[in-house]
């Protein structure tokens, strides 16, 4: 056999990223701005629910939103537009964000005199769910014309969140969703994964999620 060395690159990666996600967490405790991580697929209404959640959250919390792309900034444009606190970032081709992309924009977005910081990840169900942002909180969207079975089928990004947003029920209608199997399926990933059917485009259910996320907020700075 030759002489030459196996290295394992994925593991050293994540253990690497690992250690910097948990210094970020710290120093984002320490500036008492709570850090989220949300995730989805293309398509799902990110940008609209996070847009219907400031309106709903920015009379209470100080609120910065980091849009992360693979390029473009139609929605960091979009979010501008209400008001808050918003950079763009480019991931240079990368499917995700990892923890020290995380901590370069909350370094740009000069967080330390905010309550709530949210990066919204590239859409993408599966990269993003692999890397540890140093987020206090992982929350994702599914759609409903994605249908109820993509817990079944992505089933680490269903675990690694806290809160799983249920968008466009508005449409339930004319889908073949099942609301009672999509939550059976995600709480079989994960049984304390908390749930909020939600029509961005109508705001029913908002209230209910910004409701939730002040309150973790204020037990998150206590």
């Amino acid at each position: 056999m030759g002489n030459y060395r196996i290295i394992e690159v994925k593991q050293s990666i994540f253990e690497d990223n690992n250690q910097d996600a948990d210094r970020l967490r710290q120093q984002m405790k320490e500036s008492k701005t709570f850090l989220i991580n949300l995730m989805s697929s293309p398509g799902s209404g990110k940008t609209t629910t996070l847009t219907k959640l400031i309106a709903a959250l920015k009379d209470d919390l100080r609120i910065g939103i980091m849009e992360a792309d693979i390029d473009s900034d139609v929605d960091a444009d979009t979010i501008s537009r209400t008001g808050v606190k918003v950079i763009q970032l480019h991931t240079g081709g990368m499917c995700h964000l990892d923890a020290d992309m995380t901590r370069q924009g909350v370094k740009q977005l000069e967080a330390d005199n905010l309550d709530l910081v949210i990066l919204e990840n590239v859409g993408n169900l599966v990269c993003p769910a692999e890397f540890d942002t140093g987020a206090a909180m992982n929350m994702m969207i599914l759609s409903v014309p994605e249908g109820h079975d993509k817990p079944l089928k992505y089933p680490l990004v269903f675990q690694v969140c806290d809160a799983m947003i249920i968008n466009k029920i508005d449409v339930l209608p004319y889908f073949d969703f099942d609301m009672e199997k999509v939550r059976e399926f995600a709480r079989r990933r994960n049984p304390n994964l908390q749930i909020f059917p939600i029509s961005a485009k109508t705001g029913e259910g908002v209230d209910a999620l910004a409701a939730y996320l002040k309150d973790r907020i204020t037990q998150w700075k206590k």
